[in-house]
């Protein structure tokens, strides 16, 4: 197994040479990963968050600072890993379970990715336990537009206590417009959760369908959506508008899912919940393929199952050092 050390002195170089491109050229690799509980380690007094009561250095699971500098290391290593194997950095990369803008930006200023030209984009949300999703994208590569966060909201209008979508748009090499979502969607805690999903489903198709009537075809959804691609509710992703609207998306996972390929494993089984859906007219517009990243030292042996699982940062309440239990996915699109 390859240590940070070794990554940082026989790819940072390599990439170094290759990072001030000034446009993404002909391809476009965008990374999505939960990164699982990627909290800060300091208390905040003026956060409304649940999340101090555990992970903070003085919270029942003792999340220090030691802790955290490793987390993120490995964070890091994960991206030069990719590189390593593509020949290419990923050109964005969103984030779910990220606590603030602190976290990222300790990722960005205090590992190896501080000499990379990578910039995030992150907006607190409603979460009661903190936690965001968050967007970083290679300078060199990506003009930013605007950025927005989306709320979810109830029937009644109501905001739900949820992660809110984060929608960005870039203009790439080629002056062209691309919009990119992140999306976390609420959890399956509890008997009656489906439509809160439903909910974040919705909202996800009301954004995808007015930037197609603005004149942005291009767009990339990603996240974890709680769900799998065979779950009914995607119809709302996938199907015509009953009245007017924009296409539908493209459902890149489902075929994964249909060969038993997942990015989480529980009692033995891998599920597919982190997802990728695309505009049609950037199909039309490229090539592109989804896939499910097992890396090395991201998993370990699965001794009650067989088989490997995602290293996670805790077992319970033991912390025993790796990142989180979601398998990051990648999405690489060839242009036409």
């Amino acid at each position: 197994m390859k240590t940070l050390t070794e990554y940082s002195c026989a790819i940072l170089l390599f990439l170094l040479s290759n990072v001030f491109q000034g446009s993404c050229g002909d391809r476009l690799s965008v990374l999505f990963w939960n990164v699982e509980n990627f909290f800060d380690w300091r208390v905040d007094s003026t956060s409304a968050s649940s999340s101090d009561k555990e992970f903070s250095s003085f919270g029942t699971r003792h999340w220090t600072r030691r802790k955290f500098v490793a987390k993120s290391a490995t964070i890091a290593k994960t991206i030069l890993w990719i590189a390593d194997r593509d020949g290419r950095l990923p050109d964005v990369i969103g984030f779910a379970e990220v606590e603030n803008s602190f976290v990222v930006r300790q990722l960005l200023n205090h590992t190896v990715l501080r000499r990379l030209d990578y910039s995030c984009i992150h907006f607190e949300s409603p979460d009661p336990r903190g936690i965001d999703v968050a967007l970083l994208y290679r300078k060199s590569t990506l003009t930013p537009i605007s950025a927005v966060p989306l709320h979810i909201r109830d029937t009644a209008g109501n905001v739900l206590p949820t992660r809110d979508i984060l929608l960005a748009a870039f203009l790439d090499g080629k002056s062209d417009t691309l919009a990119f979502l992140v999306n976390h969607h609420p959890s399956k805690y509890g008997s009656d959760s489906q439509w809160k999903r439903d909910a974040a489903l919705e909202r996800l198709r009301a954004a995808t369908d007015s930037l197609q009537e603005a004149g942005v075809h291009d767009i990339i959804c990603m996240g974890d959506f709680n769900d799998t691609p065979d779950n009914p509710s995607f119809r709302i992703l996938t199907e015509p508008a009953v009245r007017g609207g924009g296409e539908a998306l493209n459902d890149l996972a489902l075929p994964l899912h249909d060969r038993g390929e997942g990015t989480i494993r529980y009692n033995g089984k891998w599920d597919l919940i982190d997802l990728f859906f695309l505009s049609k007219g950037l199909c039309r517009r490229a090539d592109s393929r989804m896939s499910i990243l097992h890396v090395p030292f991201l998993t370990v042996r699965d001794t009650m199952y067989g088989g490997e699982k995602p290293y996670r940062t805790y077992s319970g309440p033991r912390y025993i050092g790796g990142v989180s239990d979601h398998c990051p996915i990648l999405l690489s699109l060839q242009w036409k």
